[in-house]
């Protein structure tokens, strides 16, 4: 059995010790000099799961997608300089998902920064506006020989216990809050020495956890209000697959007064919600409008994807708007009266235990007027020429069930919510910042971690953005990516400014003649391609029969004919 070594270095001894006590065990590390100890420290350790991965972008988005599987925070290691900046993407988004990440970065000390020293910028803060604590170490000198002077030995053991409680209040944060963290590390040289015995045992400051108070007063006070609604909307953005317990999801279902929307990520589904917002509301006039105003909105989960449902409840607002998160409530609708601080599940056993519901003609009239929607919605599918919108059609009824399908933004997961999705499948977006920048990344994470076959869908530009989301060795064989080439930025086209001129389509659209054979043969993926509806359905039953070896489907579709298939869409719900 290989002997354990350790950093020759306290503080790189500390930071290992006190990620294994609280059960941080991922660990994604991209190369350098600097951050050498920790690399020694934590590729050492029998317990830690460390991945290597050179891009610092790409790989912030690969633990990303781990952490948002395992719920559990994942450790990010890097060198000093430019390499903690490329974190950034991945860190609000995190930030705004309430993805647990835990940011290392190596960095030289204090009094070589700003004098010209190699590879060396102003680390401390870096994340200020966009992570929960930034935790600024102080180096600690690793003496050749004893030192014998007490006032140096004094200054060391402050250092080393300042070092401790900040690296365990980072730590405590991360798991508390679920969130990015952000810990600077300074080391002197030299970076590489090893020992066989650690010269350090931490301090490990107990996690807390918190425990959030729902007055009786309130409660009566909301319970009132609820039981003399006709009219409540239940509105469910970002949500983890089975986070909310199936009793409720029936209760509410049962509840003439209630309304539920879900969104694609949501993973919700039921057949008395509707689930497919915008398919509902596009058309919609004042009158209607009116008629849909809640007396009381209550949200669950994080950010809404729909344009539309955010902007009709800014405009008809609804009397009060409950938001039920342990963590956070935004005033998305501005008219935010209360925020719950408990799960939902622990709220709906508490404000529901009677079970009592409420006689109205609410979600009756809303779910006629919603399967008026999905008769004219198979009516037009049937009458298309191909174009984005069949293809999307085509993959989510060709998919097989028990996939877990990563979204990329922009246009996909704006199909995404057009369609009554298999309700086995578990939906997946990086909608905290809605960037296009981290999906493949994030996508081939979450695959890893859940264990799960999984499915990136993604547009174009999406994929060509993270192609090196692709440069890492832990691609499970099963794992899947459906690429829509529209040639561009196709949303660009159904967005106002719209125009047919090259100056439209080479700074909105940014159109292109690439494809992703090239790409597929250099990452090891079995590569397909569709031109139309019969290829797409013989393409994806292809790529789902084939699970040793990572399979990669690209489906063309016309640039020009996209946009006005969608356009009418909506109008012939008028």
């Amino acid at each position: 059995m290989k002997k354990r070594l350790y950093s020759k270095i306290p503080l790189a001894q500390s930071i290992v010790a006190l990620c294994e006590a609280k059960g941080i065990t991922n660990i994604v590390i991209s190369p350098g000099s600097r951050n050498a100890p920790l690399i020694i420290g934590f590729s050492e350790h029998p317990k830690m799961q460390c991945y290597s991965i050179v891009d610092e972008r790409c790989a912030a988005f690969f633990a990303l997608g781990i952490a948002q599987q395992i719920q559990k925070p994942v450790a990010l290691v890097c060198t000093s300089g430019s390499a903690l900046l490329n974190y950034y993407p991945a860190i609000s988004e995190a930030f705004y998902s309430d993805i647990p990440l835990v940011v290392l970065s190596a960095d030289r000390p204090v009094e070589r920064i700003d004098i010209g020293d190699g590879q060396t910028i102003r680390q401390k803060n870096v994340f200020e506006n966009h992570i929960l604590y930034s935790a600024n170490l102080y180096s600690e000198i690793v003496a050749e020989t004893k030192i014998n002077d007490p006032r140096v030995n004094q200054k060391q053991r402050e250092a080393q216990k300042h070092n401790e409680r900040e690296i365990n209040l980072a730590l405590n944060m991360v798991i508390e809050q679920k969130g990015p963290v952000h810990i600077n590390v300074p080391f002197y040289e030299p970076l590489y020495d090893k020992i066989e015995f650690p010269t350090i045992t931490p301090k490990n400051i107990p996690v807390e956890t918190p425990c959030h108070q729902f007055s009786k007063e309130l409660e009566v006070e909301m319970l009132l209000e609820w039981s003399q609604a006709k009219r409540k909307m239940i509105l469910i953005g970002v949500n983890s697959p089975d986070s909310i317990d199936q009793e409720w999801i029936e209760y509410f279902a049962n509840d003439p007064s209630v309304l539920v929307l879900t969104e694609t990520t949501s993973n919700i589904h039921h057949h008395s919600h509707i689930n497919c917002i915008d398919q509902l509301i596009s058309t919609l006039k004042d009158k209607e409008f009116k008629e849909l105003q809640p007396d009381i909105l209550l949200t669950i989960g994080g950010m809404v994807v729909s344009k539309r449902i955010k902007s009709f409840l800014r405009q008809y607002q609804p009397k009060s708007h409950w938001h039920i998160n342990l963590k956070k409530a935004y005033d998305t609708y501005f008219c935010l009266t209360e925020h719950i601080k408990l799960e939902p599940n622990v709220f709906f056993s508490r404000f529901f235990k009677d079970k009592k519901i409420k006689e109205s003609p609410y979600k009756s009239f809303w779910l006629f007027v919603r399967n008026q929607r999905r008769i004219k919605h198979e009516e037009y599918l049937k009458k298309i020429s191909f174009t984005d919108l069949k293809a999307y059609e085509a993959i989510f009824k060709e998919i097989p069930d028990k996939q877990m399908i990563q979204l990329s933004n922009s246009s996909t997961v704006r199909y995404a919510q057009l369609f009554t999705l298999k309700p086995s499948l578990k939906m997946f977006c990086n909608r905290g910042t809605s960037g296009i920048d981290g999906s493949t990344s994030t996508a081939i994470g979450a695959a890893l971690a859940s264990g799960g076959s999984t499915t990136l869908l993604t547009g174009d530009l999406s994929f060509f953005y993270d192609s090196n989301g692709l440069w890492n060795s832990y691609i499970p064989s099963d794992f899947k990516i459906i690429v829509i080439n529209n040639e561009g930025g196709g949303i660009f086209r159904i967005l106002p400014g719209k125009e047919e001129s090259l100056n439209f389509s080479t700074y909105f659209e940014t159109t292109h003649n690439l494809t992703a054979i090239h790409l597929s043969k250099m990452f090891g993926f079995d590569y397909h391609t569709a031109h139309n509806l019969e290829e797409v359905n013989e393409e994806i039953q292809k790529i789902y029969k084939n699970d040793s070896t990572p399979q990669l489907l690209e489906i063309f579709t016309p640039r020009k004919e996209n946009d006005n298939t969608l356009i009418d869409y909506f109008k012939y719900f008028i």
